[in-house]
């Protein structure tokens, strides 16, 4: 081992060559099972990201020093897509004949749990290969039904070795993740040769919020069984036509760069009962408004859905209101974040009137809605019980906006002489 070192010239003082010698080994390994897998090591990948476009020019040269794979770690992070391989017996009686420990964590697919069943399935999430001091992390990620990728949490079984490597550590499996499916890139980095995400740091940007919530398709159930569902023509077109608007407006705010979210009815449907409230009529986003872009309006008229009314000014209150087709409409809120509290405003068209919701401070993770990987408060609970208060579970068809929150106080009265700049209804 030491002698297939040698490649890699230069002085190695105070770095560590285990390291190296363990992911070039695991390659060695992945590579006789022709497994596609590509580094999303953070660390090396920070690393990497500084030099990247020495990297992408650099002919496969040998490297004059060990540079990212040879600073000290315990582990180095890899990934697969599920889809490129399926033969794991095979390789694990190589890894244990290369001198490799494995451990593989299984867990249920979410991808099968519905309405009408939550199988229980299990599948691949993680595997673990550690030799010498050194482990390898290898996140198998899949596809989902919103054109992204995911990967599991890493929760270990009863009879599993809690020290066989610092879990606690690991960056990927504390919660499970969605990503966009990266661009590949070939690279000779340290004279061994991997695949990278073309562009690192957008790749690193999307870890440091990947967190997924799962739809609880368990308690939705619950749900349905108290409150059966809605089944009737109206309600199911109503569905399709809601399901349609959100798909282009997040069609619409993606294409923007304007990140946003599930609010209101629409975060209670899918918290709830894993769909949207046949009863709602509307589709409701929340932005936060340092997010707030000039084209959103001219957007989303470009995209076939006309401004039904903007209330307030981007500095207070602001919402915008479109409208989608027949009677459904896109109601869009702007969040503002104080201290200890993030709130929205309303206003009442006829009277001026101005009310404030108040929520605590959330984080957003995603999660999967009517096919689309879309936004949700991360702390979802406590974003809905303070918009509907501890009954959230019980279905309320009538609902006043001004009244019904449990979250509104008044806020005043737009002044008479701003009336025409801040209630516009066309």
């Amino acid at each position: 081992n030491g002698a297939a070192f040698s490649k890699v010239r230069g002085s190695q003082s105070g770095q560590d060559s285990t390291r190296w010698h363990v992911v070039r080994k695991f390659l060695s390994l992945i590579s006789s099972h022709n497994i596609p897998v590509y580094l999303i090591d953070p660390l090396i990948l920070g690393l990497v990201d500084k030099d990247i476009e020495q990297i992408r020019s650099s002919p496969d040269g040998p490297s004059p020093e060990c540079k990212y794979f040879c600073v000290p770690r315990d582990f180095t992070t890899f990934a697969l897509l599920d889809k490129t391989w399926k033969h794991e017996v095979g390789l694990f009686r190589t890894a244990e004949k290369m001198g490799f420990q494995w451990l593989k964590i299984i867990n249920k697919d979410p991808r099968l749990d519905g309405m009408d069943d939550l199988s229980g399935m299990e599948i691949p999430l993680h595997y673990i290969f550690k030799l010498a001091s050194h482990a390898i992390h290898l996140v198998v990620f899949y596809e989902r039904s919103g054109n992204y990728l995911w990967h599991g949490p890493l929760r270990l079984k009863h009879h599993m070795d809690r020290k066989f490597v610092p879990f606690r550590k690991l960056h990927f499996g504390r919660y499970p993740g969605a990503y966009e499916k990266p661009e590949l890139l070939h690279v000779s980095i340290d004279d061994l040769k991997v695949q990278i995400p073309k562009n690192p740091s957008s790749f690193l940007e999307q870890m440091s919020h990947s967190r997924f919530l799962e739809c609880r398709y368990r308690e939705a159930r619950a749900f349905f069984q108290l409150y059966p569902d809605d089944a009737s023509l109206d309600a199911v077109e109503f569905r399709i036509k809601a399901k349609s608007l959100l798909h282009l407006a997040a069609l619409t705010l993606n294409n923007l760069g304007v990140k946003f979210w599930l609010s209101s009815g629409t975060c209670l449907g899918w918290y709830r009962q894993c769909n949207v409230i046949p009863h709602s009529k509307d589709v409701d986003l929340g932005i936060f408004i340092r997010d707030y872009k000039a084209e959103i309006i001219p957007a989303f008229q470009k995209a076939g859905l006309p401004l039904k009314h903007k209330f307030g000014k981007v500095e207070d209150s602001l919402e915008l209101s479109f409208q989608g087709e027949d009677d459904v409409k896109l109601d869009i809120f702007f969040f503002y974040e104080e201290e200890d509290h993030i709130w929205n405003g309303g206003t009442q068209a006829k009277s001026g009137k101005k009310f404030k919701y108040f929520f605590p401070k959330f984080t957003l993770c995603w999660t999967e809605f009517v096919e689309l990987k879309v936004h949700v408060p991360c702390e979802t609970l406590q974003y809905v019980e303070a918009n509907y208060g501890p009954d959230w579970k019980v279905p309320v068809k009538v609902w006043d906006w001004k009244s019904s929150p449990s979250n509104v106080q008044d806020n005043g009265v737009w002044p008479v002489n701003e009336w025409d700049d801040v209630i516009q209804i066309y």
